[in-house]
């Protein structure tokens, strides 16, 4: 019962990761005429959870089994994310929950942030949310789950900011993307590191030219 409370802490909007100051690509998409409506939103957030699931959760889950692996695990994250803002916010998201699960979990993560410091990582989110998750006791299951729900919901929070889309449509999509969140965890929760893939392209290069908007919401 003691990790499900944490489950449900991890996954409250206030926890603070600084997870919501990133778009996930979704602002270079809509600058870019990709997205416009709650269509296209659909669209992307669905190409989102397939990359996650697939560019992820390998990591994620390789480090919750064998936390000890987390460094090379982290060079792995490290030349797999070729885009340089996907990089950036990758080191920049892990950093920031490790940070924040190890202030307000001292006991349990404090010794992983203290040796992932000493070890120079790059803190790449995906490996260190499952190392970090591990040590709070949560379920590989539980922990797969949570990443990908966290995954949309930070888009669909970004689609709101940005004015695509109003809260409530924001929920009627989260609930209407239950079925492709069974899908990508039955598709992907058993991937190892040799299945690590790339599989939207496109998703990864309208990313990548963040750093060229002329105006920006957003980190990433």
């Amino acid at each position: 019962m003691g990790s499900s409370w944490k489950v449900l802490q991890l996954a409250d909007s206030g926890f603070p990761t600084g997870g919501f100051a990133h778009s996930g690509g979704l602002e270079a998409a809509v600058q870019a005429g990709e997205v416009r409506g709650a269509p296209e939103l659909r669209r992307f957030t669905r190409e989102l959870l397939w990359q996650a699931g697939h560019g992820a959760l390998p990591l994620l889950s390789a480090a919750h089994r064998e936390p000890s692996r987390l460094p090379e695990l982290d060079a792995r994250a490290d030349a797999f994310l070729t885009s340089h803002v996907a990089h950036r916010a990758s080191r920049t998201q892990g950093r920031a929950f490790l940070d924040t699960c190890a202030r307000i979990f001292p006991g349990p993560v404090g010794p992983l942030r203290e040796s992932a410091r000493a070890a120079g990582l790059g803190f790449h989110h995906a490996p260190v949310f499952g190392a970090v998750v591990r040590a709070l006791e949560v379920e590989l299951s539980e922990a797969q789950r949570l990443h990908l729900s966290l995954t949309l919901r930070g888009a669909l929070s970004a689609a709101v900011r940005l004015g695509i889309v109003g809260t409530h449509e924001s929920h009627q999509l989260q609930h209407q993307a239950t079925p492709l969140l069974d899908a990508v965890l039955e598709r992907c929760a058993g991937l190892g590191l040799e299945a690590l893939a790339q599989p939207s392209p496109l998703l990864d290069l309208l990313g990548s030219t963040h750093d060229r908007l002329y105006s920006r919401l957003f980190l990433s």
